[in-house]
């Protein structure tokens, strides 16, 4: 019954992952609803909301209150931070196939070691920096062969993949000590409202009349709510997925599972959305995935040392 479980759960982790993914792709460049910040304002709000209810009522993990002034802050600055990520990621994918949008995506590794060594001095084993050169290699290959390239599209998926690595690395330094940790679903809870607040003025000054061209295309296609609210949900059902699995299986199990899902997506991307692929960006991913595999053991190794 539990490997059941556990197999139910991991089919939710890819399904709500690669799931949003699509939706959001399918909505920014198939359907034309070309909002991107307003799309991202509609996740978060959902967020905040189904991380409340999760939380406080069905108390899916224990509530934990912000502590002090300085820790909000700390939260504020991630909760930014967060929704950059999302935002420039969701501008991406206007301008870009799902396939080249992973393989910019799975260069994360590379980021992360170079702001862990920017921002707290932590250097990693030889063997490790070796490894992020196939990473960087394979994307500097996959773009050069990429029919779909788009250098705005390609500069926003790059400040998207670095933000992600930098939430993670400030996330480390400023919620470190004992005292001031929170439960991933918790920290959510906290930053979700923060983007809300950042994202509300920026899509109403930079995606004019957002919400009236939003209730017209509602009227005239009712379908359109449907996919709004399902793919806001799923923005969510990923982040509870991602802990769920953590828990019931391991970390380890989550990170494997996300070096696959690039690959699973780009496949499904490219069957659902028909966008021309070549060799040479083919080749060019592969040899990033392979790098980002022998990355992470490189990683278990330093670390099992």
């Amino acid at each position: 019954m539990s490997r059941l479980f556990n197999v139910c759960l991991i089919a939710s982790w890819y399904s709500s992952n690669i799931g949003v993914l699509l939706l959001n792709k399918y909505l920014l460049s198939s359907y034309g609803f070309k909002y991107p910040i307003f799309l991202t304002l509609c996740h978060m709000m959902a967020c905040s909301l189904l991380s409340y209810i999760a939380i406080s009522w069905l108390k899916i993990v224990p509530l934990q209150t912000i502590r002090s002034r300085w820790q909000f802050l700390k939260i504020s600055a991630l909760g930014v931070i967060f929704c950059s990520s999302v935002v420039t990621g969701n501008v991406s994918l206007r301008y870009l196939p799902v396939s080249f949008n992973q393989a910019v995506g799975a260069t994360t590794p590379f980021f992360t070691a170079v702001f862990a060594y920017l921002l707290t001095f932590r250097r990693e084993g030889w063997l490790t920096y070796v490894t992020l050169i196939p990473v960087v290699a394979g994307c500097v290959i996959a773009s050069g062969g990429e029919p779909g390239f788009h250098l705005f599209g390609f500069l926003m998926c790059i400040g998207a993949t670095a933000a992600r690595a930098l939430k993670s690395v400030v996330q480390g330094i400023l919620l470190s000590s004992e005292g001031e940790k929170l439960h991933s679903m918790n920290l959510l809870m906290y930053m979700a409202p923060v983007a809300v607040l950042v994202l509300v003025p920026a899509a109403f000054f930079m995606e004019r009349d957002v919400v009236g061209i939003t209730i017209s295309l509602a009227r005239d296609d009712t379908k359109f709510i449907f996919y709004l609210l399902f793919n806001s949900s799923l923005a969510y059902f990923v982040n509870l997925t991602n802990f769920l699995v953590t828990k019931h299986t391991s970390a380890l199990t989550l990170q494997v599972l996300g070096n696959a899902k690039g690959a699973v997506a780009v496949v499904i991307s490219i069957l659902i959305f028909q966008n021309p692929v070549s060799v040479t960006g083919i080749f060019g991913y592969s040899i990033t995935v392979t790098g980002v595999f022998l990355y992470s053991e490189a990683k278990k190794r330093s670390r099992s040392n």
